[in-house]
């Protein structure tokens, strides 16, 4: 298992001088890959090409880039951009962001999101392998057919004519998708417990699509579980970062019919919890919210406690089939705190300074 960072997006809590320092000392110490997010704040390429001209080794992922935002001819010309400006060190994780953002921000309607994905993963591919990118649709048909569009070819020269595809994936019917045509999976709120399970439909599509190996389908695919790390010894103490964290994404992101985090809540036995904060949350009760969040979830999803107790549940997430574990930086922790964090868990894990 491979360690990595999500740096989250940039806002009030996090400035962007921090991320910048903090992906540097994840480059010094040899973590892997790092990772920044975009919801309708700071966006991941810019931050990515800053990050990346800063950075000598680390892999630079997008966790992820929404496919309402940008057609997916764009998104292949920036994949290729950062990937060439950074020496091949570029993965682009994507996703389909939400109902209220998809069409709330970008005015993009969220129907057929895995349709959708399919669409322009296959769009993205062929603009990096510089093929004259032609699709039928239904969700994206190029060229148009009644116009003077004609079908181009990507006009710059890719370091790589593959770069790593990762999904952001939660429900049953993505992450079967994931494991049809993504190298990867962006797990966030990942169990270990219940991870078996999702990490096994990924593997019986990818058996199905002849990816893989004959007899392991899951070789050459990345498991990244974006999980915060709290090093506090008080185990209730620790969990009380993250309440309004878990509350957030429980409770509000999304709308109380299409919630896709509840719905993980739900699947991970906390169904009862998980619609009390979604109640509490949508009626503006934040702070009720965040203390409905069950220390169970929480202590299941996230590292808490001493370095000693988070090298023991470390193993967890090698044996459940994580191959990457991004530490992730939130929780309201200073720069100082985070690289400290990142310091402590390289130890942990035997990765050694550069």
């Amino acid at each position: 298992m491979r360690l990595g960072v999500n740096l989250g997006y940039w806002d009030r809590a996090t400035a962007a001088h921090d991320m910048v320092a903090i992906a540097k000392e994840a480059d010094r110490l040899g973590y892997d890959s790092l990772w920044v997010a975009e919801a309708y704040g700071s966006d991941a390429p810019s931050m990515l090409a800053w990050i990346g001209a800063l950075t000598e080794r680390i892999h630079l992922g997008s966790a992820v880039m929404q496919i309402p935002a940008r057609t997916p001819a764009m998104t292949g010309m920036t994949a290729a951009t950062i990937d060439t400006m950074s020496g091949g060190r570029f993965r682009l994780g994507l996703g389909v962001s939400g109902p209220q953002v998809s069409e709330g921000w970008h005015g993009v309607r969220f129907t057929s999101p895995l349709g959708r994905t399919r669409d322009y993963v296959d769009i993205v591919r062929a603009v990096l392998r510089r093929e004259r990118v032609t699709h039928p649709g239904p969700h994206y048909e190029l060229p148009l057919p009644d116009g003077p569009g004609k079908a181009l070819k990507l006009g710059s020269r890719p370091l790589r004519s593959e770069v790593p595809v990762y999904l952001a994936a939660v429900g049953p019917r993505n992450l079967a998708l994931t494991g049809e045509i993504a190298d990867g999976w962006l797990a966030i709120f990942l169990s270990p417990a219940h991870a078996r399970e999702e990490i096994r439909t990924i593997a019986e599509a990818r058996r199905a699509a002849g990816r893989g190996t004959p007899t392991d389908p899951m070789a050459g695919f990345d498991v990244v579980s974006s999980t915060p790390v709290v090093l506090v010894e008080d185990v209730r103490a620790a969990a009380d970062h993250l309440r309004d964290y878990c509350a957030l994404y429980i409770g509000g992101m999304g709308s109380r019919e299409q919630n896709f985090y509840n719905r993980l809540a739900c699947r991970m036995g906390f169904e009862e919890e998980a619609a009390r904060i979604q109640d509490l949350y949508l009626a503006g009760q934040h702070r009720e919210a965040a203390a409905a969040v069950p220390i169970e979830f929480i202590d299941e999803t996230a590292l808490l406690g001493s370095p000693q107790r988070v090298a023991q549940r470390l193993r967890r997430y090698e044996e459940a089939g994580v191959t990457t574990l991004a530490v992730a930086t939130g929780g309201r922790m200073t720069r100082d705190q985070a690289t400290a964090t990142l310091a402590v868990v390289a130890q942990l894990h035997g990765v050694r300074e550069g």
